[in-house]
């Protein structure tokens, strides 16, 4: 190895997954992700519906040594080999975000390695570049159970917030429509199942934010209205095909705004980077549902522009995005010391969280 392949632990600990993962990344930027290793806790928070956070951060911390230890030795590396730890640093539930964080900085102190405080949603932002070289600059749709924004993204550390949600996440809706339902936890890709055999036009559901010509977006409505439908359907074995009409129903009313947005994005990115490589990718859990990645690659493709998506594996959280964004940090000498805080908040563009605000101070949820 050259002095710049990094070779990089990444841990993941900010929501109900436990993760690790090594990823070496070559001095010309080819990315090889050697282990990625897992945990889910669906089945303990099943039973509440959703995620307990001191349930939560309590499992990270049963779990997290031994995960790390499955990533190392499956990757056929041991903590010689390592160049730095990359660990979540937020946003995210705080006490699972320190379960993690804690345990780089003692791997980093124990070891003598430089330790990188990864922003989580960095991680998702880079996370295409794990399995397709995506170069910079990109228009970024990283949409997510507690996120939904469009980004321009120039680089590791320089990314711009075009739009955001000023209520609900597209995946938060996703899994609230579905528990209304009657599915199971986690709801989203439960509603998507259910949605392959549902008419799409059965129902009426609201258009949020018509005549909008910004890029925000909204889901509260569309969610409000969705649960009001979903009392009054049949019950039992009689009420399953209205059921799946409507998750049909909810899935194509997210896909649509969600497509409609991201082409007002592309526009205006085209205009502004007009003569340069135009590339689209979208990021996070809802990224793996397959209409809404279908329709998103269909306007990407009228608009010319290219399209990429994180394998199934790499939508949801996970901590190879982490150790590929540590990874070119470290590339760049970006590095954090062991005072680095764990963060329940923390905005991408963070000149752009400040001026102009999505959400009133004290809001509720995971990464809000």
């Amino acid at each position: 190895m050259t002095p710049s392949t990094q070779t990089i632990l990444g841990l993941e600990t900010s929501c109900d997954e436990t993760a690790a993962a090594v990823v070496r990344r070559a001095a010309d930027g080819r990315v090889s992700v050697l282990s990625s290793i897992i945990a889910s806790q669906i089945a303990t928070h099943a039973p509440f519906g959703g995620v307990v956070p001191e349930i939560a951060a309590r499992a990270h911390v049963e779990s997290i040594d031994g995960i790390a230890a499955q990533a190392l030795r499956e990757a056929g590396v041991g903590f010689g080999a390592l160049t730095g730890v990359a660990a979540t640093a937020g946003p995210g539930l705080v006490g699972g975000v320190m379960v993690g964080l804690s345990f780089g900085k003692a791997i980093a102190l124990a070891r003598g390695l430089p330790l990188v405080a990864v922003n989580h949603l960095e991680g998702h932002a880079v996370s295409a570049r794990l399995a397709a070289a995506v170069d910079y600059p990109f228009l970024l749709l990283l949409v997510s159970g507690g996120h939904c924004q469009l980004l321009s993204v120039d680089g590791i550390g320089a990314c711009r917030r075009l739009g955001s949600t000023i209520d609900d996440a597209a995946g938060e809706a996703f899994d609230k429509i579905a528990k209304t339902l009657g599915l199971p936890y986690p709801g989203g890709p439960a509603l998507e199942a259910l949605a392959a055999t549902g008419d799409p036009s059965r129902f009426e559901l609201p258009r949020m934010l018509l005549g909008r010509k910004d890029l925000s977006f909204s889901f509260s409505g569309l969610k409000t209205a969705a649960a009001r439908l979903a009392e009054g359907l049949k019950k039992g074995p009689s009420g399953d095909a209205e059921r799946a009409d409507l998750a049909a129903t909810v899935q194509a009313a997210i896909a649509t705004q969600l497509a409609e947005r991201s082409d007002r994005a592309m526009a205006a990115y085209a205009l502004a980077h007009e003569g340069r490589g135009l590339r689209f990718v979208v990021a996070g859990g809802v990224a793996a549902n397959k209409a809404v990645r279908a329709r998103l690659q269909s306007v990407a493709e009228a608009r010319g522009f290219s399209f990429t998506a994180p394998p199934l594996a790499y939508c949801t959280d996970n901590a190879a995005m982490i150790a590929l964004a540590g990874a070119e940090r470290m590339a760049l000498g970006m590095s954090d010391g062991l005072d680095a805080a764990a963060r329940p908040r923390w905005p991408l563009d963070e000149a752009a969280a400040s001026a102009n605000p999505t959400h009133a101070p004290g809001r509720k949820g995971a990464k809000a």
